[in-house]
């Protein structure tokens, strides 16, 4: 009795073998060194992306968190400024970008206004991953000096008397300041025109120049502006008083139920890993604790936040919800 063997089977289920085991290892090792590069992050320099051109309260906030990133990790934390589109631009651009952490997103409010406005390439809440809300203000509604109004219910009179006669300024089409606007237009009954630009920067600069009479801006780019008579403060869309300005009053108190909260957060592309996320979470939660940075930002009319992701995800959540039914009030979006 013989015995036959087929070599060239064993061969092959041998070379089989070998090859899925070489492709674990390789798969082993790749985990291993992104895990390692990831718990080292950040190896290199962070962009951080400000969908609004410069002079603005989002590049404001962005450049203070980037200068206490780089003293924390002696890494670059670069600003880099992405207007265009109501901010949906820069958005796309870093949501698109590779999730490892090294292109960062701080946005605002006409995040969560965009996707009602816009067509966009991207979904709001599960193309991002969320990272941190840094801080909370308000808007605060100033006047070229030239107008002669003093309060919420003068600029109303002033308004209905010249229906589309008085220009505001916004930072671009479906941008929170826009909306904001057109919200309280339709509240307060009146009719103004709309002057868009890409970025609060401009849109301020173009105010204080009288090119524009009304203006809702946020709190960080106009409060030094308000103190050196530059531009009038009329009111401020917060539930209370801004600390910086006492005198000036909410809507609320001025007879008028309009609330708008200019809240700034950090994301970015989907996928990022839990460690990198935990990182920059832990880090900027102590950053906007520290007292020179409460300091800085509450002379501007600001707050510190803070606060988990999971945080910031129900915070965008609920604005797009809100900013939605807004524009449909308004008009801006067919139901």
């Amino acid at each position: 009795m013989s015995c036959h063997f087929n070599l060239n089977k064993n061969e092959n289920i041998m070379n089989l073998n070998f090859k899925f085991t070489l492709k674990v290892i390789n798969l082993l090792l790749l985990i291993l060194v992104s895990d390692t590069f990831a718990q080292n992050y950040p190896l290199r320099s962070v962009r951080i992306v400000v969908p609004f051109s410069p002079g603005g309260g989002t590049d404001y906030i962005a450049r203070l968190i980037a200068a206490k990133l780089t003293a924390l990790h002696s890494q670059s934390y670069i600003v880099e400024n992405r207007a265009g589109a109501g901010s949906s631009l820069g958005t796309e651009y870093v949501l698109k970008s590779l999730n490892d952490g090294y292109i960062l997103l701080l946005t605002s409010g006409s995040y969560t206004v965009a996707p009602n406005l816009y067509k966009l390439r991207y979904d709001p809440l599960t193309d991002m991953t969320p990272i941190i809300q840094p801080d909370d203000g308000p808007f605060i509604l100033v006047a070229h000096p030239s107008l002669p109004v003093y309060s919420v219910r003068e600029f109303v009179d002033l308004a209905k008397g010249n229906p589309k006669k008085i220009n505001y300024a916004s930072s671009g089409v479906g941008s929170i300041s826009h909306m904001s606007t057109e919200l309280f237009s339709m509240i307060a009954n009146i009719q103004m025109t709309h002057i868009p630009y890409k970025g609060t920067g401009q849109s301020v600069v173009d105010t204080v120049s009288g090119h524009n009479q009304i203006l809702f801006a946020s709190s960080a780019s106009v409060v030094n502006l308000i103190k050196n008579n530059r531009v009038r403060a009329i009111a401020v869309t917060s539930a209370n008083r801004v600390s910086t300005i006492p005198n000036i009053p909410t809507f609320i108190q001025s007879g008028y139920d309009f609330k708008v909260s200019n809240w700034h957060g950090l994301i970015g592309p989907k996928g990022m890993t839990n460690f990198t996320v935990e990182r920059l979470n832990t880090d900027i939660n102590k950053i906007i604790s520290e007292p020179d940075f409460t300091q800085k930002i509450s002379t501007e009319g600001l707050v510190a936040a803070g606060g988990l992701p999971e945080k910031l995800q129900k915070l965008l959540i609920e604005e797009i919800s809100n900013w939605r039914k807004v524009s449909l009030k308004v008009g801006l979006l067919s139901d």
